[in-house]
C-alpha cells in the first residue's frame, strides 16, 4: 500500500484551508432568502454543476467503485436514470416549485395539501438527511484518512471532517455551499480521469484487454462471488455480462424488473422531492436556468460508467489478491480486512494508493475529501433550512430574517454532532455503502413519491389522503425494517428490497386515493395553482417560440435523451 509524501500532505492541506477560506468569501447572508437559496441569483452552470457535485459526493464515488469491484457494473442504471428523471422533473415539477416561492419540499406539500404534510415529510426528510447523505459522507472521508494516519482514532477524523465542512457552510449559508461545490466538482472530475487513466496503464492495454482479462477471470473462477451460487443469485461468466446494465430476474443488486420499478422511484424521490437535491434549483434565477441546470446535470452523469464504474472492474483484474491485512482495517466481527473481498468499500481507496504518483495522489485525495464536504455541507444546508423555515418559523412567526438565519446556524451545528454519531452504524447495517444509501432510500421514499405524484397529476387528492399515506408508509417501513431483522414477515423479507419499495408505493397510492374519495375534496386555491393542466403546456409552447433551439428545454432534452440512448444502447 503506497502512502502519502510531504508533497501530497502540503497539497491535501493547502486545497483544505483554501476551500474553507473560499466559502467563507462567498457568504451571503443579508436575509434568509440569501442564507438558505443563495438570493436566487444561481445561474444554469452553477445550478448544475453544484446538482452533479452533491450528487456524486464521496460515498457515491466509493459506492460505484465498490460494486463494480464485485461486477455490479449495472449500478450505473442509478446514473443514466437520473437524465430521465431530470428531464420529467423539469417538465411537470419545476415549475410548480418555483412559481410558489417555496423555500423547501415539505412547505409545498403544504401549499397543496396542508400542515400536517409538511410536518411529517420535514422530520422524516432531516433523519434521511442525517442518517443517509450526511453521515455517508463522513464515512467515506473517515475510511480514507484512518489509512492516511492510522494512529488517529476514527472518532477523532469524523469530528474533524464534520468541523471543516460545517466551518464555512454555517457562517455562508447555500451560495458558500454552492460556490464550493463548483470548485470541488472540477477537481472531482480531474482525479477521477486521473485514476482511470492510472488504472489503465497499470494494466498495459485498453477496454479490449480489460475485457480479455475479464474472461479469464471469470473462466479460472478467481472472482469472489460470495454466497451468491448458494443463494441460486446471478453470477456473470464473461465481460460482456459483467458490463451489461440488463440482468436476469435473479440478479441480487438489481434484476431487469427494478429498472422498470423501483429505479424510477429513488430516483424521483432523490431528485424532485429530497430538499438536498431540489434546493439547489431553488435558488436558480428563473425558471429557463433552472430547467437549463438540470438537464446539465443529466449530461455530465453520463461518463460515471467511464471514470467512476470502470476504476472499480480494474481493481478486480490488478488488486483481488493484494494482502491488506496490513492497514489493520477492523470488520464488524472484531477481525480485520485480508484483502479486497472483505471490505469492497475500500477499492477506491486502494486504486488510490496502488496507482497514483507523489502529488496526484494528494491532488486526487484532495478532490475525494472535497466530494466528502460538498455532500456533508450540503446536507448541513438543506437539513437546517426545513429545521428552521418548517419548524422555527411556524413556532414564532415574528422572527426576524436575521434571527432566521441564526436558527439556520444553531440547527447545522446540532446536525453535526448527531450526524458524527451515527457513523460508526453504518458499516452494522450492510457491507456494501451503496447497498446502505439505497436501502434506507427505498424505505423512505414511496410514501412521499405517491404524496408529490398524485398532487400535481390528480386533482382529487386532498390533505387527510396525503397525511394517512404519508404515516401508514412510514409505520409499514418500520415494519418492514424491523421484520428483516426479526423474521416477521418471509413473504416480505425474501423480496428484493426494490420489490419492497415498489409494494409500498402501491400501497402508498391505494391509501391516498381511498381516504381521499371517501373525504371532502381539496379547496379550489389548491387545486387550481398546484396541479397540472395540459393549458400550462400549450402556453408554454407559445412562449418557447421566441427562443432560438439551443435555448429551448424541450429541443435540449431530446438531444439528452438521445445522446442517453446511445450510451445505455453500448452496454445494454
Amino acid at each position: 500500500m503506497g502512502s502519502l509524501q510531504t508533497l501530497d500532505v502540503i497539497v491535501i492541506l493547502v486545497y483544505l484551508v483554501g476551500i474553507i477560506i473560499y466559502g467563507i468569501s462567498k457568504s451571503r447572508r443579508s436575509s434568509s432568502e440569501d442564507y438558505f437559496l443563495g438570493g436566487r441569483t444561481m445561474t444554469w452552470p452553477i445550478v448544475g454543476i453544484a446538482l452533479f457535485s452533491a450528487n456524486i459526493s464521496s460515498s457515491t464515488l466509493v459506492g460505484l467503485a465498490s460494486d463494480a469491484f464485485q461486477t455490479n457494473v449495472n449500478v450505473y442504471n442509478y446514473e443514466w436514470y437520473a437524465v430521465v428523471v431530470l428531464i420529467f422533473f423539469a417538465i411537470f415539477f419545476l415549475p410548480f416549485y418555483l412559481r410558489s416561492g417555496v423555500y423547501t419540499m415539505p412547505e409545498f406539500l403544504e401549499r397543496r395539501y396542508d400542515r400536517r404534510s409538511r410536518y411529517y415529510f420535514s422530520f422524516i426528510t432531516i433523519v434521511g438527511n442525517v442518517l443517509v447523505d450526511t453521515a455517508a459522507g463522513l464515512y467515506v472521508g473517515s475510511i480514507v484518512l484512518k489509512l492516511l494516519f492510522p494512529e488517529i482514532s476514527s472518532t477523532t477524523i469524523i469530528i474533524i471532517l464534520a468541523i471543516a465542512a460545517a466551518a464555512y457552510t454555517i457562517p455562508g449559508g447555500l451560495n458558500s455551499v454552492i460556490q464550493t461545490e463548483v470548485v470541488q466538482a472540477v477537481l472531482l472530475i480531474i482525479g477521477s480521469c486521473l485514476l482511470t487513466y492510472f488504472a489503465f496503464d497499470r494494466l498495459g492495454g485498453g477496454w479490449n484487454m480489460m475485457t480479455d482479462k475479464l474472461d479469464l477471470m471469470l473462466a479460472s473462477g478467481d472472482v469472489n462471488f460470495g454466497d451468491r451460487a448458494a443463494e441460486g443469485k446471478f453470477i456473470p461468466q464473461n465481460a460482456d455480462e459483467v458490463f451489461s446494465l440488463v440482468r436476469p430476474g435473479n440478479d441480487e443488486f438489481l434484476p431487469w424488473w427494478g429498472l422498470l420499478s423501483g429505479v424510477p422511484l429513488l430516483g424521483f424521490y432523490f431528485w424532485a422531492n429530497n430538499q438536498f437535491m431540489v434546493q439547489r434549483v431553488l435558488g436558480a434565477k428563473n425558471l429557463n436556468h433552472g430547467r437549463w441546470g438540470a438537464l446539465f446535470a443529466g449530461f455530465l452523469k453520463l461518463p460515471v460508467i467511464f471514470i467512476m464504474v470502470v476504476p472499480g472492474v480494474l481493481a478486480l483484474l490488478l488488486f483481488s489478491g493484494l494482502d491488506i491485512s496490513g492497514l489493520n482495517y477492523p470488520l464488524p466481527d472484531g477481525g480485520v480486512c485480508e484483502d479486497l473481498a472483505d471490505c469492497p468499500n475500500l477499492t477506491y481507496p486502494v486504486l488510490l494508493f496502488q496507482l497514483l504518483p507523489t502529488g496526484v495522489l494528494g491532488l486526487v485525495v484532495a478532490g475525494l475529501l472535497a466530494a466528502m464536504m460538498s455532500s456533508v455541507s450540503a446536507t448541513f444546508n438543506s437539513a437546517s433550512t426545513l429545521i428552521t423555515m418548517d419548524f422555527v418559523r411556524n413556532m414564532n412567526p415574528r422572527l426576524t430574517s436575521k434571527q432566521l438565519v441564526r436558527a439556520g446556524q444553531i440547527a447545522t451545528l446540532v446536525l453535526v454532532i448527531l450526524a458524527s454519531a451515527w457513523v460508526p452504524f453504518i458499516e452494522r447495517v450492510s457491507d456494501s455503502l451503496w447497498g446502505y444509501l439505497q436501502l434506507v432510500i427505498a424505505y423512505t421514499s414511496p410514501p412521499a413519491v405517491a404524496a408529490f405524484v398524485l398532487g400535481l397529476f390528480w386533482k382529487r387528492a386532498n390533505g387527510t389522503g396525503a397525511i394517512v399515506s404519508l404515516i401508514s408508509g412510514g409505520v409499514l417501513a418500520v415494519l418492514m425494517i424491523f421484520s428483516q431483522i426479526n423474521g416477521w414477515l418471509p413473504l416480505i423479507d425474501d423480496m428484493h428490497f426494490l420489490a419492497r419499495a415498489s409494494l409500498l408505493f402501491v400501497i402508498c397510492i391505494l391509501i391516498l386515493v381511498g381516504v381521499s374519495l371517501m373525504t371532502a375534496p381539496p379547496e379550489a386555491v389548491q387545486v387550481a395553482e398546484y396541479t397540472y393542466k395540459s393549458s400550462l403546456y400549450k402556453e408554454e409552447t407559445v412562449e418557447l417560440k421566441a427562443l432560438p433551439w439551443y435555448k429551448n428545454y424541450r429541443v435540449l432534452s431530446v438531444i439528452l435523451l438521445v445522446i442517453t440512448a446511445v450510451i445505455v444502447g453500448i452496454f445494454w
